[in-house]
Parts: C-alpha cells; structure tokens; sequence
C-alpha cells in the first residue's frame, strides 16, 4: 500500500512510524477508497449470483410450459442451483484460505457463464436442470467468497457500512431480475432464455473490474481439503431432497422406495459426519467451530432462515401469475414491495451497526419482522388485496435485510482470520442447505395441495378429472370455470406455505435470543492474531506478492 512521504525524523521516530505501518499493514487495513475500488468489482460478482435466481424467477411458469415440465421440474430448476451452491460453499471457502481470493472469484464467475450459456440453450428440462446445477457451482463460489474477501479487507466494526452495500445489490439484483425476466420473456424476438444469456456479460465485466481493482496478499496455509466427506454430505443430502420433493407425485410417501431414500439419506450424512469428526484432518466443516456458542446459534438461525426465506417466497412469482393471472412483467413489479423493505434496513441497519458496534438488536428486530410478515402472508388467496400482499412482502423484507448479512457477521466477528474462509461458508452452506430443503419440501406440500384442491372442486362440478400429474397448467388457454378452479387452488396453497414456514422462523428467532452479543473487532485482525504476528513469524505460512 503506498504511503505518504512524512518530514525526516529522529531514528526513534522513524522507528516507531515504521512498526505502526507494520502493524497497521499486518492487520490488513486498507483505505476506504481502496476498500470500495475493490468493492466494485465484488458487488458486480455479487450482483450476477443474485441475477441468477431472480431473473429467471418470472420465467419459470413460461419455461415449464415450453419444455413440457411438471411443478416437480419447476422445484428442480431451483433446487439444482441451489444443492450444488450448498455443496461447494465450503469447499470455496478452504480454497480461500490457500489460493489467490481473486483468482477463485474470477474462476467461479466462468463457470457461472458456462453454465448460463448451456441454460440458454436448453432443448429439454433435464438438460436445463443440469445445466443450473454446473451455474449453482459459480454461484456456490461467488456468494462464499465475497464475504470472505470483504472480510479480509475490512474490519468487523466497519463491516456494517459495507454489508449495506451488499444487501442493497441483493435488493436490486432482487428488484431488477423479475422486472428485467419478466420484460424478456414478454418481449417479442427474445423469450426465457435471454434470462439466462444476459448474466453472461455482466459476468464478464466483473471479471475485468477485479483484475484492475481487487489486489490482496495471499496467504497460504497448510490446507487439506476433505473432498470424501463433502462428496458424502452432497450425496446424503441430496437423497433426502429427492425423496421430498417427488414424495407423494411418483410414489407413496410411505412405500419402499421413500423407506430406500429416507434410510439411504440419513446413513451417508450419517457417514459424512464421521468423517468430517474422525478421518479427515481438515474437514470442510470444522467440528471445532461448533465449540464456539455464537457459531452454533447463528448456523442453525441460518439453516431456519434460508428454509423460511427460499422456501416460501420463491414461490411468490408462481402466486402472482397462476392465482392472480399477472404477466410476467406485472409479477416483477409486484416484487418491488419485498426487495424495497430490504433495501432500506439492510442500509440503516448496516450503518447503524457501524456507527455503535452492535448487532443483537438489529437481528432480533429483523427476525421478529420476519416472522410477523409470514404470518401476514399466510393469510393471503386468489382474492385478497394487492395492496394487503403488498404491504405484508414488504414487512418481511423489512425483516429479512436486517438479518440475513448480519448472521454472517456476528460469526466473523467471533472468529480468527485463519478459520475466516470457513466459518463464513459454514454459515452460507447452512443458509443455502435450509433452502434447499425449503424449496423442495414446500414445493412438495403445493403441488400436493393444488392437486388436491383442484380435484375436490372439480369433483363438485361434476367432472371426473384427477390433477395428479403435478403438471402446471397456462392459464391463458384455460376457459371458465376451470382458470378459477386453478386460481383458487394456487392462491390457497400458497397462503399455506406461509404458515407452514412461520414455525421455522420462529424457531430462528429464538436461537438468535440466545446468542451473546460480542463488540464488533475494529481490526481485521484479532487483537491475539496482531501480538502473535509482531512476536514471531509464523514458519509454515509463506506469503505471496499482492495481486
């Protein structure tokens, strides 16, 4: 880092200025211009992970209908990105404690374009799914390493100021996706799958920016990536997900093969476990990181949020388009409500952190809001009031900017810039497994739910007609009586969903009570970290030129 040439000075003085740059160097400390060049580039990277939902959320009914899915293949869509991000977050995050941040970021944004140019080009639903499961591994990468860079660049007490900036590109990726999905997909010459190709250029010039921009040391640490037990936590997790979400459509949800898929499931996350505890010397998830009482209470708030957040309100769009015949473009401007709320607390919220050093309040806050804004939500159908749906996404989007970084942040806080790659993907990894899981399991409930409702009213119609197939109909070919048929099951069934996953943010709520509030660090480093680095140098860590 350059410095400002000082006025000669006694030898004592030059010494002293001298260790107070070396400290100050060791601690990692940069300017905040240089903190926000940096930034940049990593909120542009940001911006593309987010994109990459929210823009093919409108989308979906359409795709669904083109390529001749089922409610089952519109869960799956989302479900593939979201297990691969799950499944690799905390591999990214060993790497970041080994490797150049700035080349895993630039790798994970071509893998993200990879995986959107074979999106794009999909000729069938099991070539689309697999093709946003290889996105969900750039994606997987982009969001655990953002916060482990941001993380190495700024301390605690200041993180609060730059989280804002991260919740506000979560909340314009958020607010422009569905607006700029839905435009697509209305559009004529264009169609859905321009909502895949246009992260790829935005990707690109997040590449070039943190070539320019992003210039860390890296430090290499002895790091042993444990890829058997991560590959036995996918493999177990994702035979449980299986097993949710096609439950009750292509067999019995009591029937061998769910017996197969609970009892396969359950004993090679139980294996995982032992490995990560017993065999592997540096596991991905660290069981000594659980040692730590704020670790452990903000991972499992984690895992509840992300089940609360994913699991519910991606099905918003559904609502909006299936239960209130919107456009896609009219289900994007229906999205500002929510997006708007977390815009402005993610922030004040961030700021005020800055300002006075502390979260609790903040995430105690920001849960309650949550849970106040589902329970709003699950009272909503076909019928209700635009301005009612309206005003109860934005009481959760009020709640949900509040919450979601500053989980994340209460755990860097807590721990040494040595375990700083993982403890942050830990908590990412959780986040995103409680949505898989949401996505999966409530995707489950509401095609079980539309087909049961829409089987009972034609049924009172006098129509012998079963809806077991879980396809999901366009509502623009259907005549009345059955489009209200289908309005009302969807809007009914996603009111439920709601309510379904109030408990759960319940649940988190009352773990984030419990967690002990620390003051915010305001050095990158621990104090700890800082004396052992000025005493002695550390023998097994070699450190790199900045690039």
């Amino acid at each position: 880092m350059p410095q400002t040439p000082q006025p000669a000075a006694a030898p004592g003085a030059q010494t002293a200025v001298a260790g107070a740059a070396s400290s100050a160097e060791q601690a990692g400390q940069m300017t905040h211009r240089e903190v926000l060049e940096a930034l940049s580039g990593l909120l542009l990277a940001m911006f593309v992970a987010m994109l990459s939902s929210t823009v093919v959320t409108n989308a979906l009914p359409r795709i669904i209908n083109d390529l001749g899915g089922s409610q089952t293949g519109y869960t799956w869509v989302v479900v593939a990105t979201l297990l691969t991000m799950t499944a690799t977050t905390p591999i990214w995050g060993k790497l970041a404690d080994q490797f150049s941040k700035k080349l895993l970021v630039q790798s994970a944004l071509v893998i993200y374009s990879i995986g959107s140019l074979v999106a794009g080009l999909a000729p069938s639903m099991g070539v689309l799914i697999g093709a946003r499961a290889v996105q969900g591994l750039g994606v997987g990468g982009l969001t655990a390493l953002v916060q482990v860079v941001i993380a190495s660049m700024v301390p605690p007490r200041e993180r609060g100021r730059y989280a804002g900036y991260i919740g506000a590109t979560f909340a314009l990726a958020t607010v422009s996706g569905p607006l700029v999905g839905g435009v697509i997909v209305d559009a004529p010459g264009m169609g859905w799958r321009w909502c895949f190709f246009l992260g790829i250029p935005i990707s690109m010039i997040a590449f070039l920016v943190l070539q320019k921009t992003l210039h860390l040391p890296v430090i290499r640490r002895a790091v042993d990536i444990d890829y058997l037990g991560a590959t036995l936590l996918v493999a177990g997790v994702s035979l449980l997900l299986v097993w949710v979400s096609l439950a009750g459509s292509s067999f019995d949800w009591v029937s061998l093969t769910s017996l197969g898929l609970v009892a396969g499931g359950l004993l090679v996350v139980a294996a995982a476990i032992y490995v990560e505890a017993r065999v592997a010397g540096d596991p991905v998830i660290p069981p000594r990181l659980f040692r730590d009482r704020t670790m452990s209470l903000a991972t499992g708030a984690s895992v509840l949020v992300g089940l609360a957040m994913f699991g519910s309100t991606v099905y918003l769009s559904q609502y909006f388009q299936l239960a209130r015949g919107m456009s896609p473009t009219e289900a994007g401007l229906m999205s500002v409500a929510m997006v708007g709320g977390l815009l402005v607390s993610s922030i004040i919220s961030g700021r005020l952190i800055t300002k006075y050093g502390r979260w609790k309040k903040f995430l105690v806050g920001g849960m309650t809001l949550v849970v106040a804004g589902l329970l709003l939500l699950s009272r909503i159908d076909e019928t209700t009031s635009l301005l009612y749906v309206g005003a109860s996404m934005s009481v959760l989007g009020l709640g949900l900017g509040a919450s979601m970084q500053n989980l994340v942040l209460a755990v860097q806080n807590n721990v040494p810039q040595s375990d700083l790659g993982a403890a942050s993907s830990v908590v990412t990894f959780f986040r995103s497994m409680g949505g898989s899981i949401g996505v999966s399991a409530l995707g489950a409930v509401l095609a079980h739910q539309v087909a049961q409702q829409v089987a009972s009213d034609l049924s009172r119609l006098g129509i012998a007609a079963q809806h077991s197939t879980g396809g999901i109909p366009d509502l623009r070919t259907l005549d009345e009586p059955f489009r209200s048929i289908f309005e009302h099951a969807f809007g009914v069934a996603t009111g439920h969903l709601f309510l379904v996953a109030v408990p759960f943010a319940a649940l988190a709520l009352l773990l984030i009570l419990f967690i002990e509030e620390v003051p915010l660090r305001t050095t990158v480093l621990s104090d700890d970290e800082i004396a052992q680095q000025q005493d002695s140098a550390e023998p097994g860590a070699e450190q790199e030129p900045v690039r």
